[in-house]
């Protein structure tokens, strides 16, 4: 009877022992490190920058001073990305093979799951191009942004 006494104590005191260790893992994974948390996030948000539209400045003859000329960026998502022809991307955004390479290796770098930029301010004519093969580029995306234009020039740096 006193074995088995020992015994039950002995199993108590081992679930004890189990449930402590959990708890700490638990405790561990849950509020000492935020490693789980930021790529839990990282693989369920999308995070997708909207840049506002900017007003048009007249004089007070309306004569145009400073306008928005909208323009593109191209982005990438490493881990979307499946083989393509890379040289027809290559023309069509007017960059050699090596610069492209080395942009692929970099957004890879900074993010394999996040979109990337790849190509800064791509101008109407050549995302015309690209929208009509950007099919053809998994993981590529295109995003629309507008940047300031002044016509004549005068007091740009006044105008903002």
């Amino acid at each position: 009877m006193d074995q088995l006494f020992n015994r039950k104590y002995i199993i108590q005191g081992l679930f004890v022992v189990l449930a402590l260790i959990l708890l700490g893992k638990l405790f561990y994974i849950q509020i000492a490190t935020d490693k789980y948390f930021v790529n839990a996030n990282s693989n369920a948000l999308r995070k997708q920058y909207i840049y506002p539209a900017r007003g048009v400045i007249l004089d007070r003859n309306n004569k145009i001073l400073a306008q928005n000329q909208p323009t593109y960026d191209l982005l990438v998502t490493p881990k979307m990305v499946k083989p393509f022809d890379t040289l027809s991307l290559c023309q069509i955004i007017g960059i050699e093979m090596p610069a492209f390479r080395e942009k692929l290796r970099r957004a890879t770098l900074q993010s394999r799951y996040q979109a990337t930029i790849f190509q800064k301010l791509i101008s109407v004519q050549t995302y015309a191009a690209l929208q009509e093969k950007l099919s053809n580029y998994q993981g590529f995306e295109v995003q629309k942004r507008t940047i300031r234009y002044y016509p004549d020039s005068i007091a740009a740096h006044f105008l903002g």
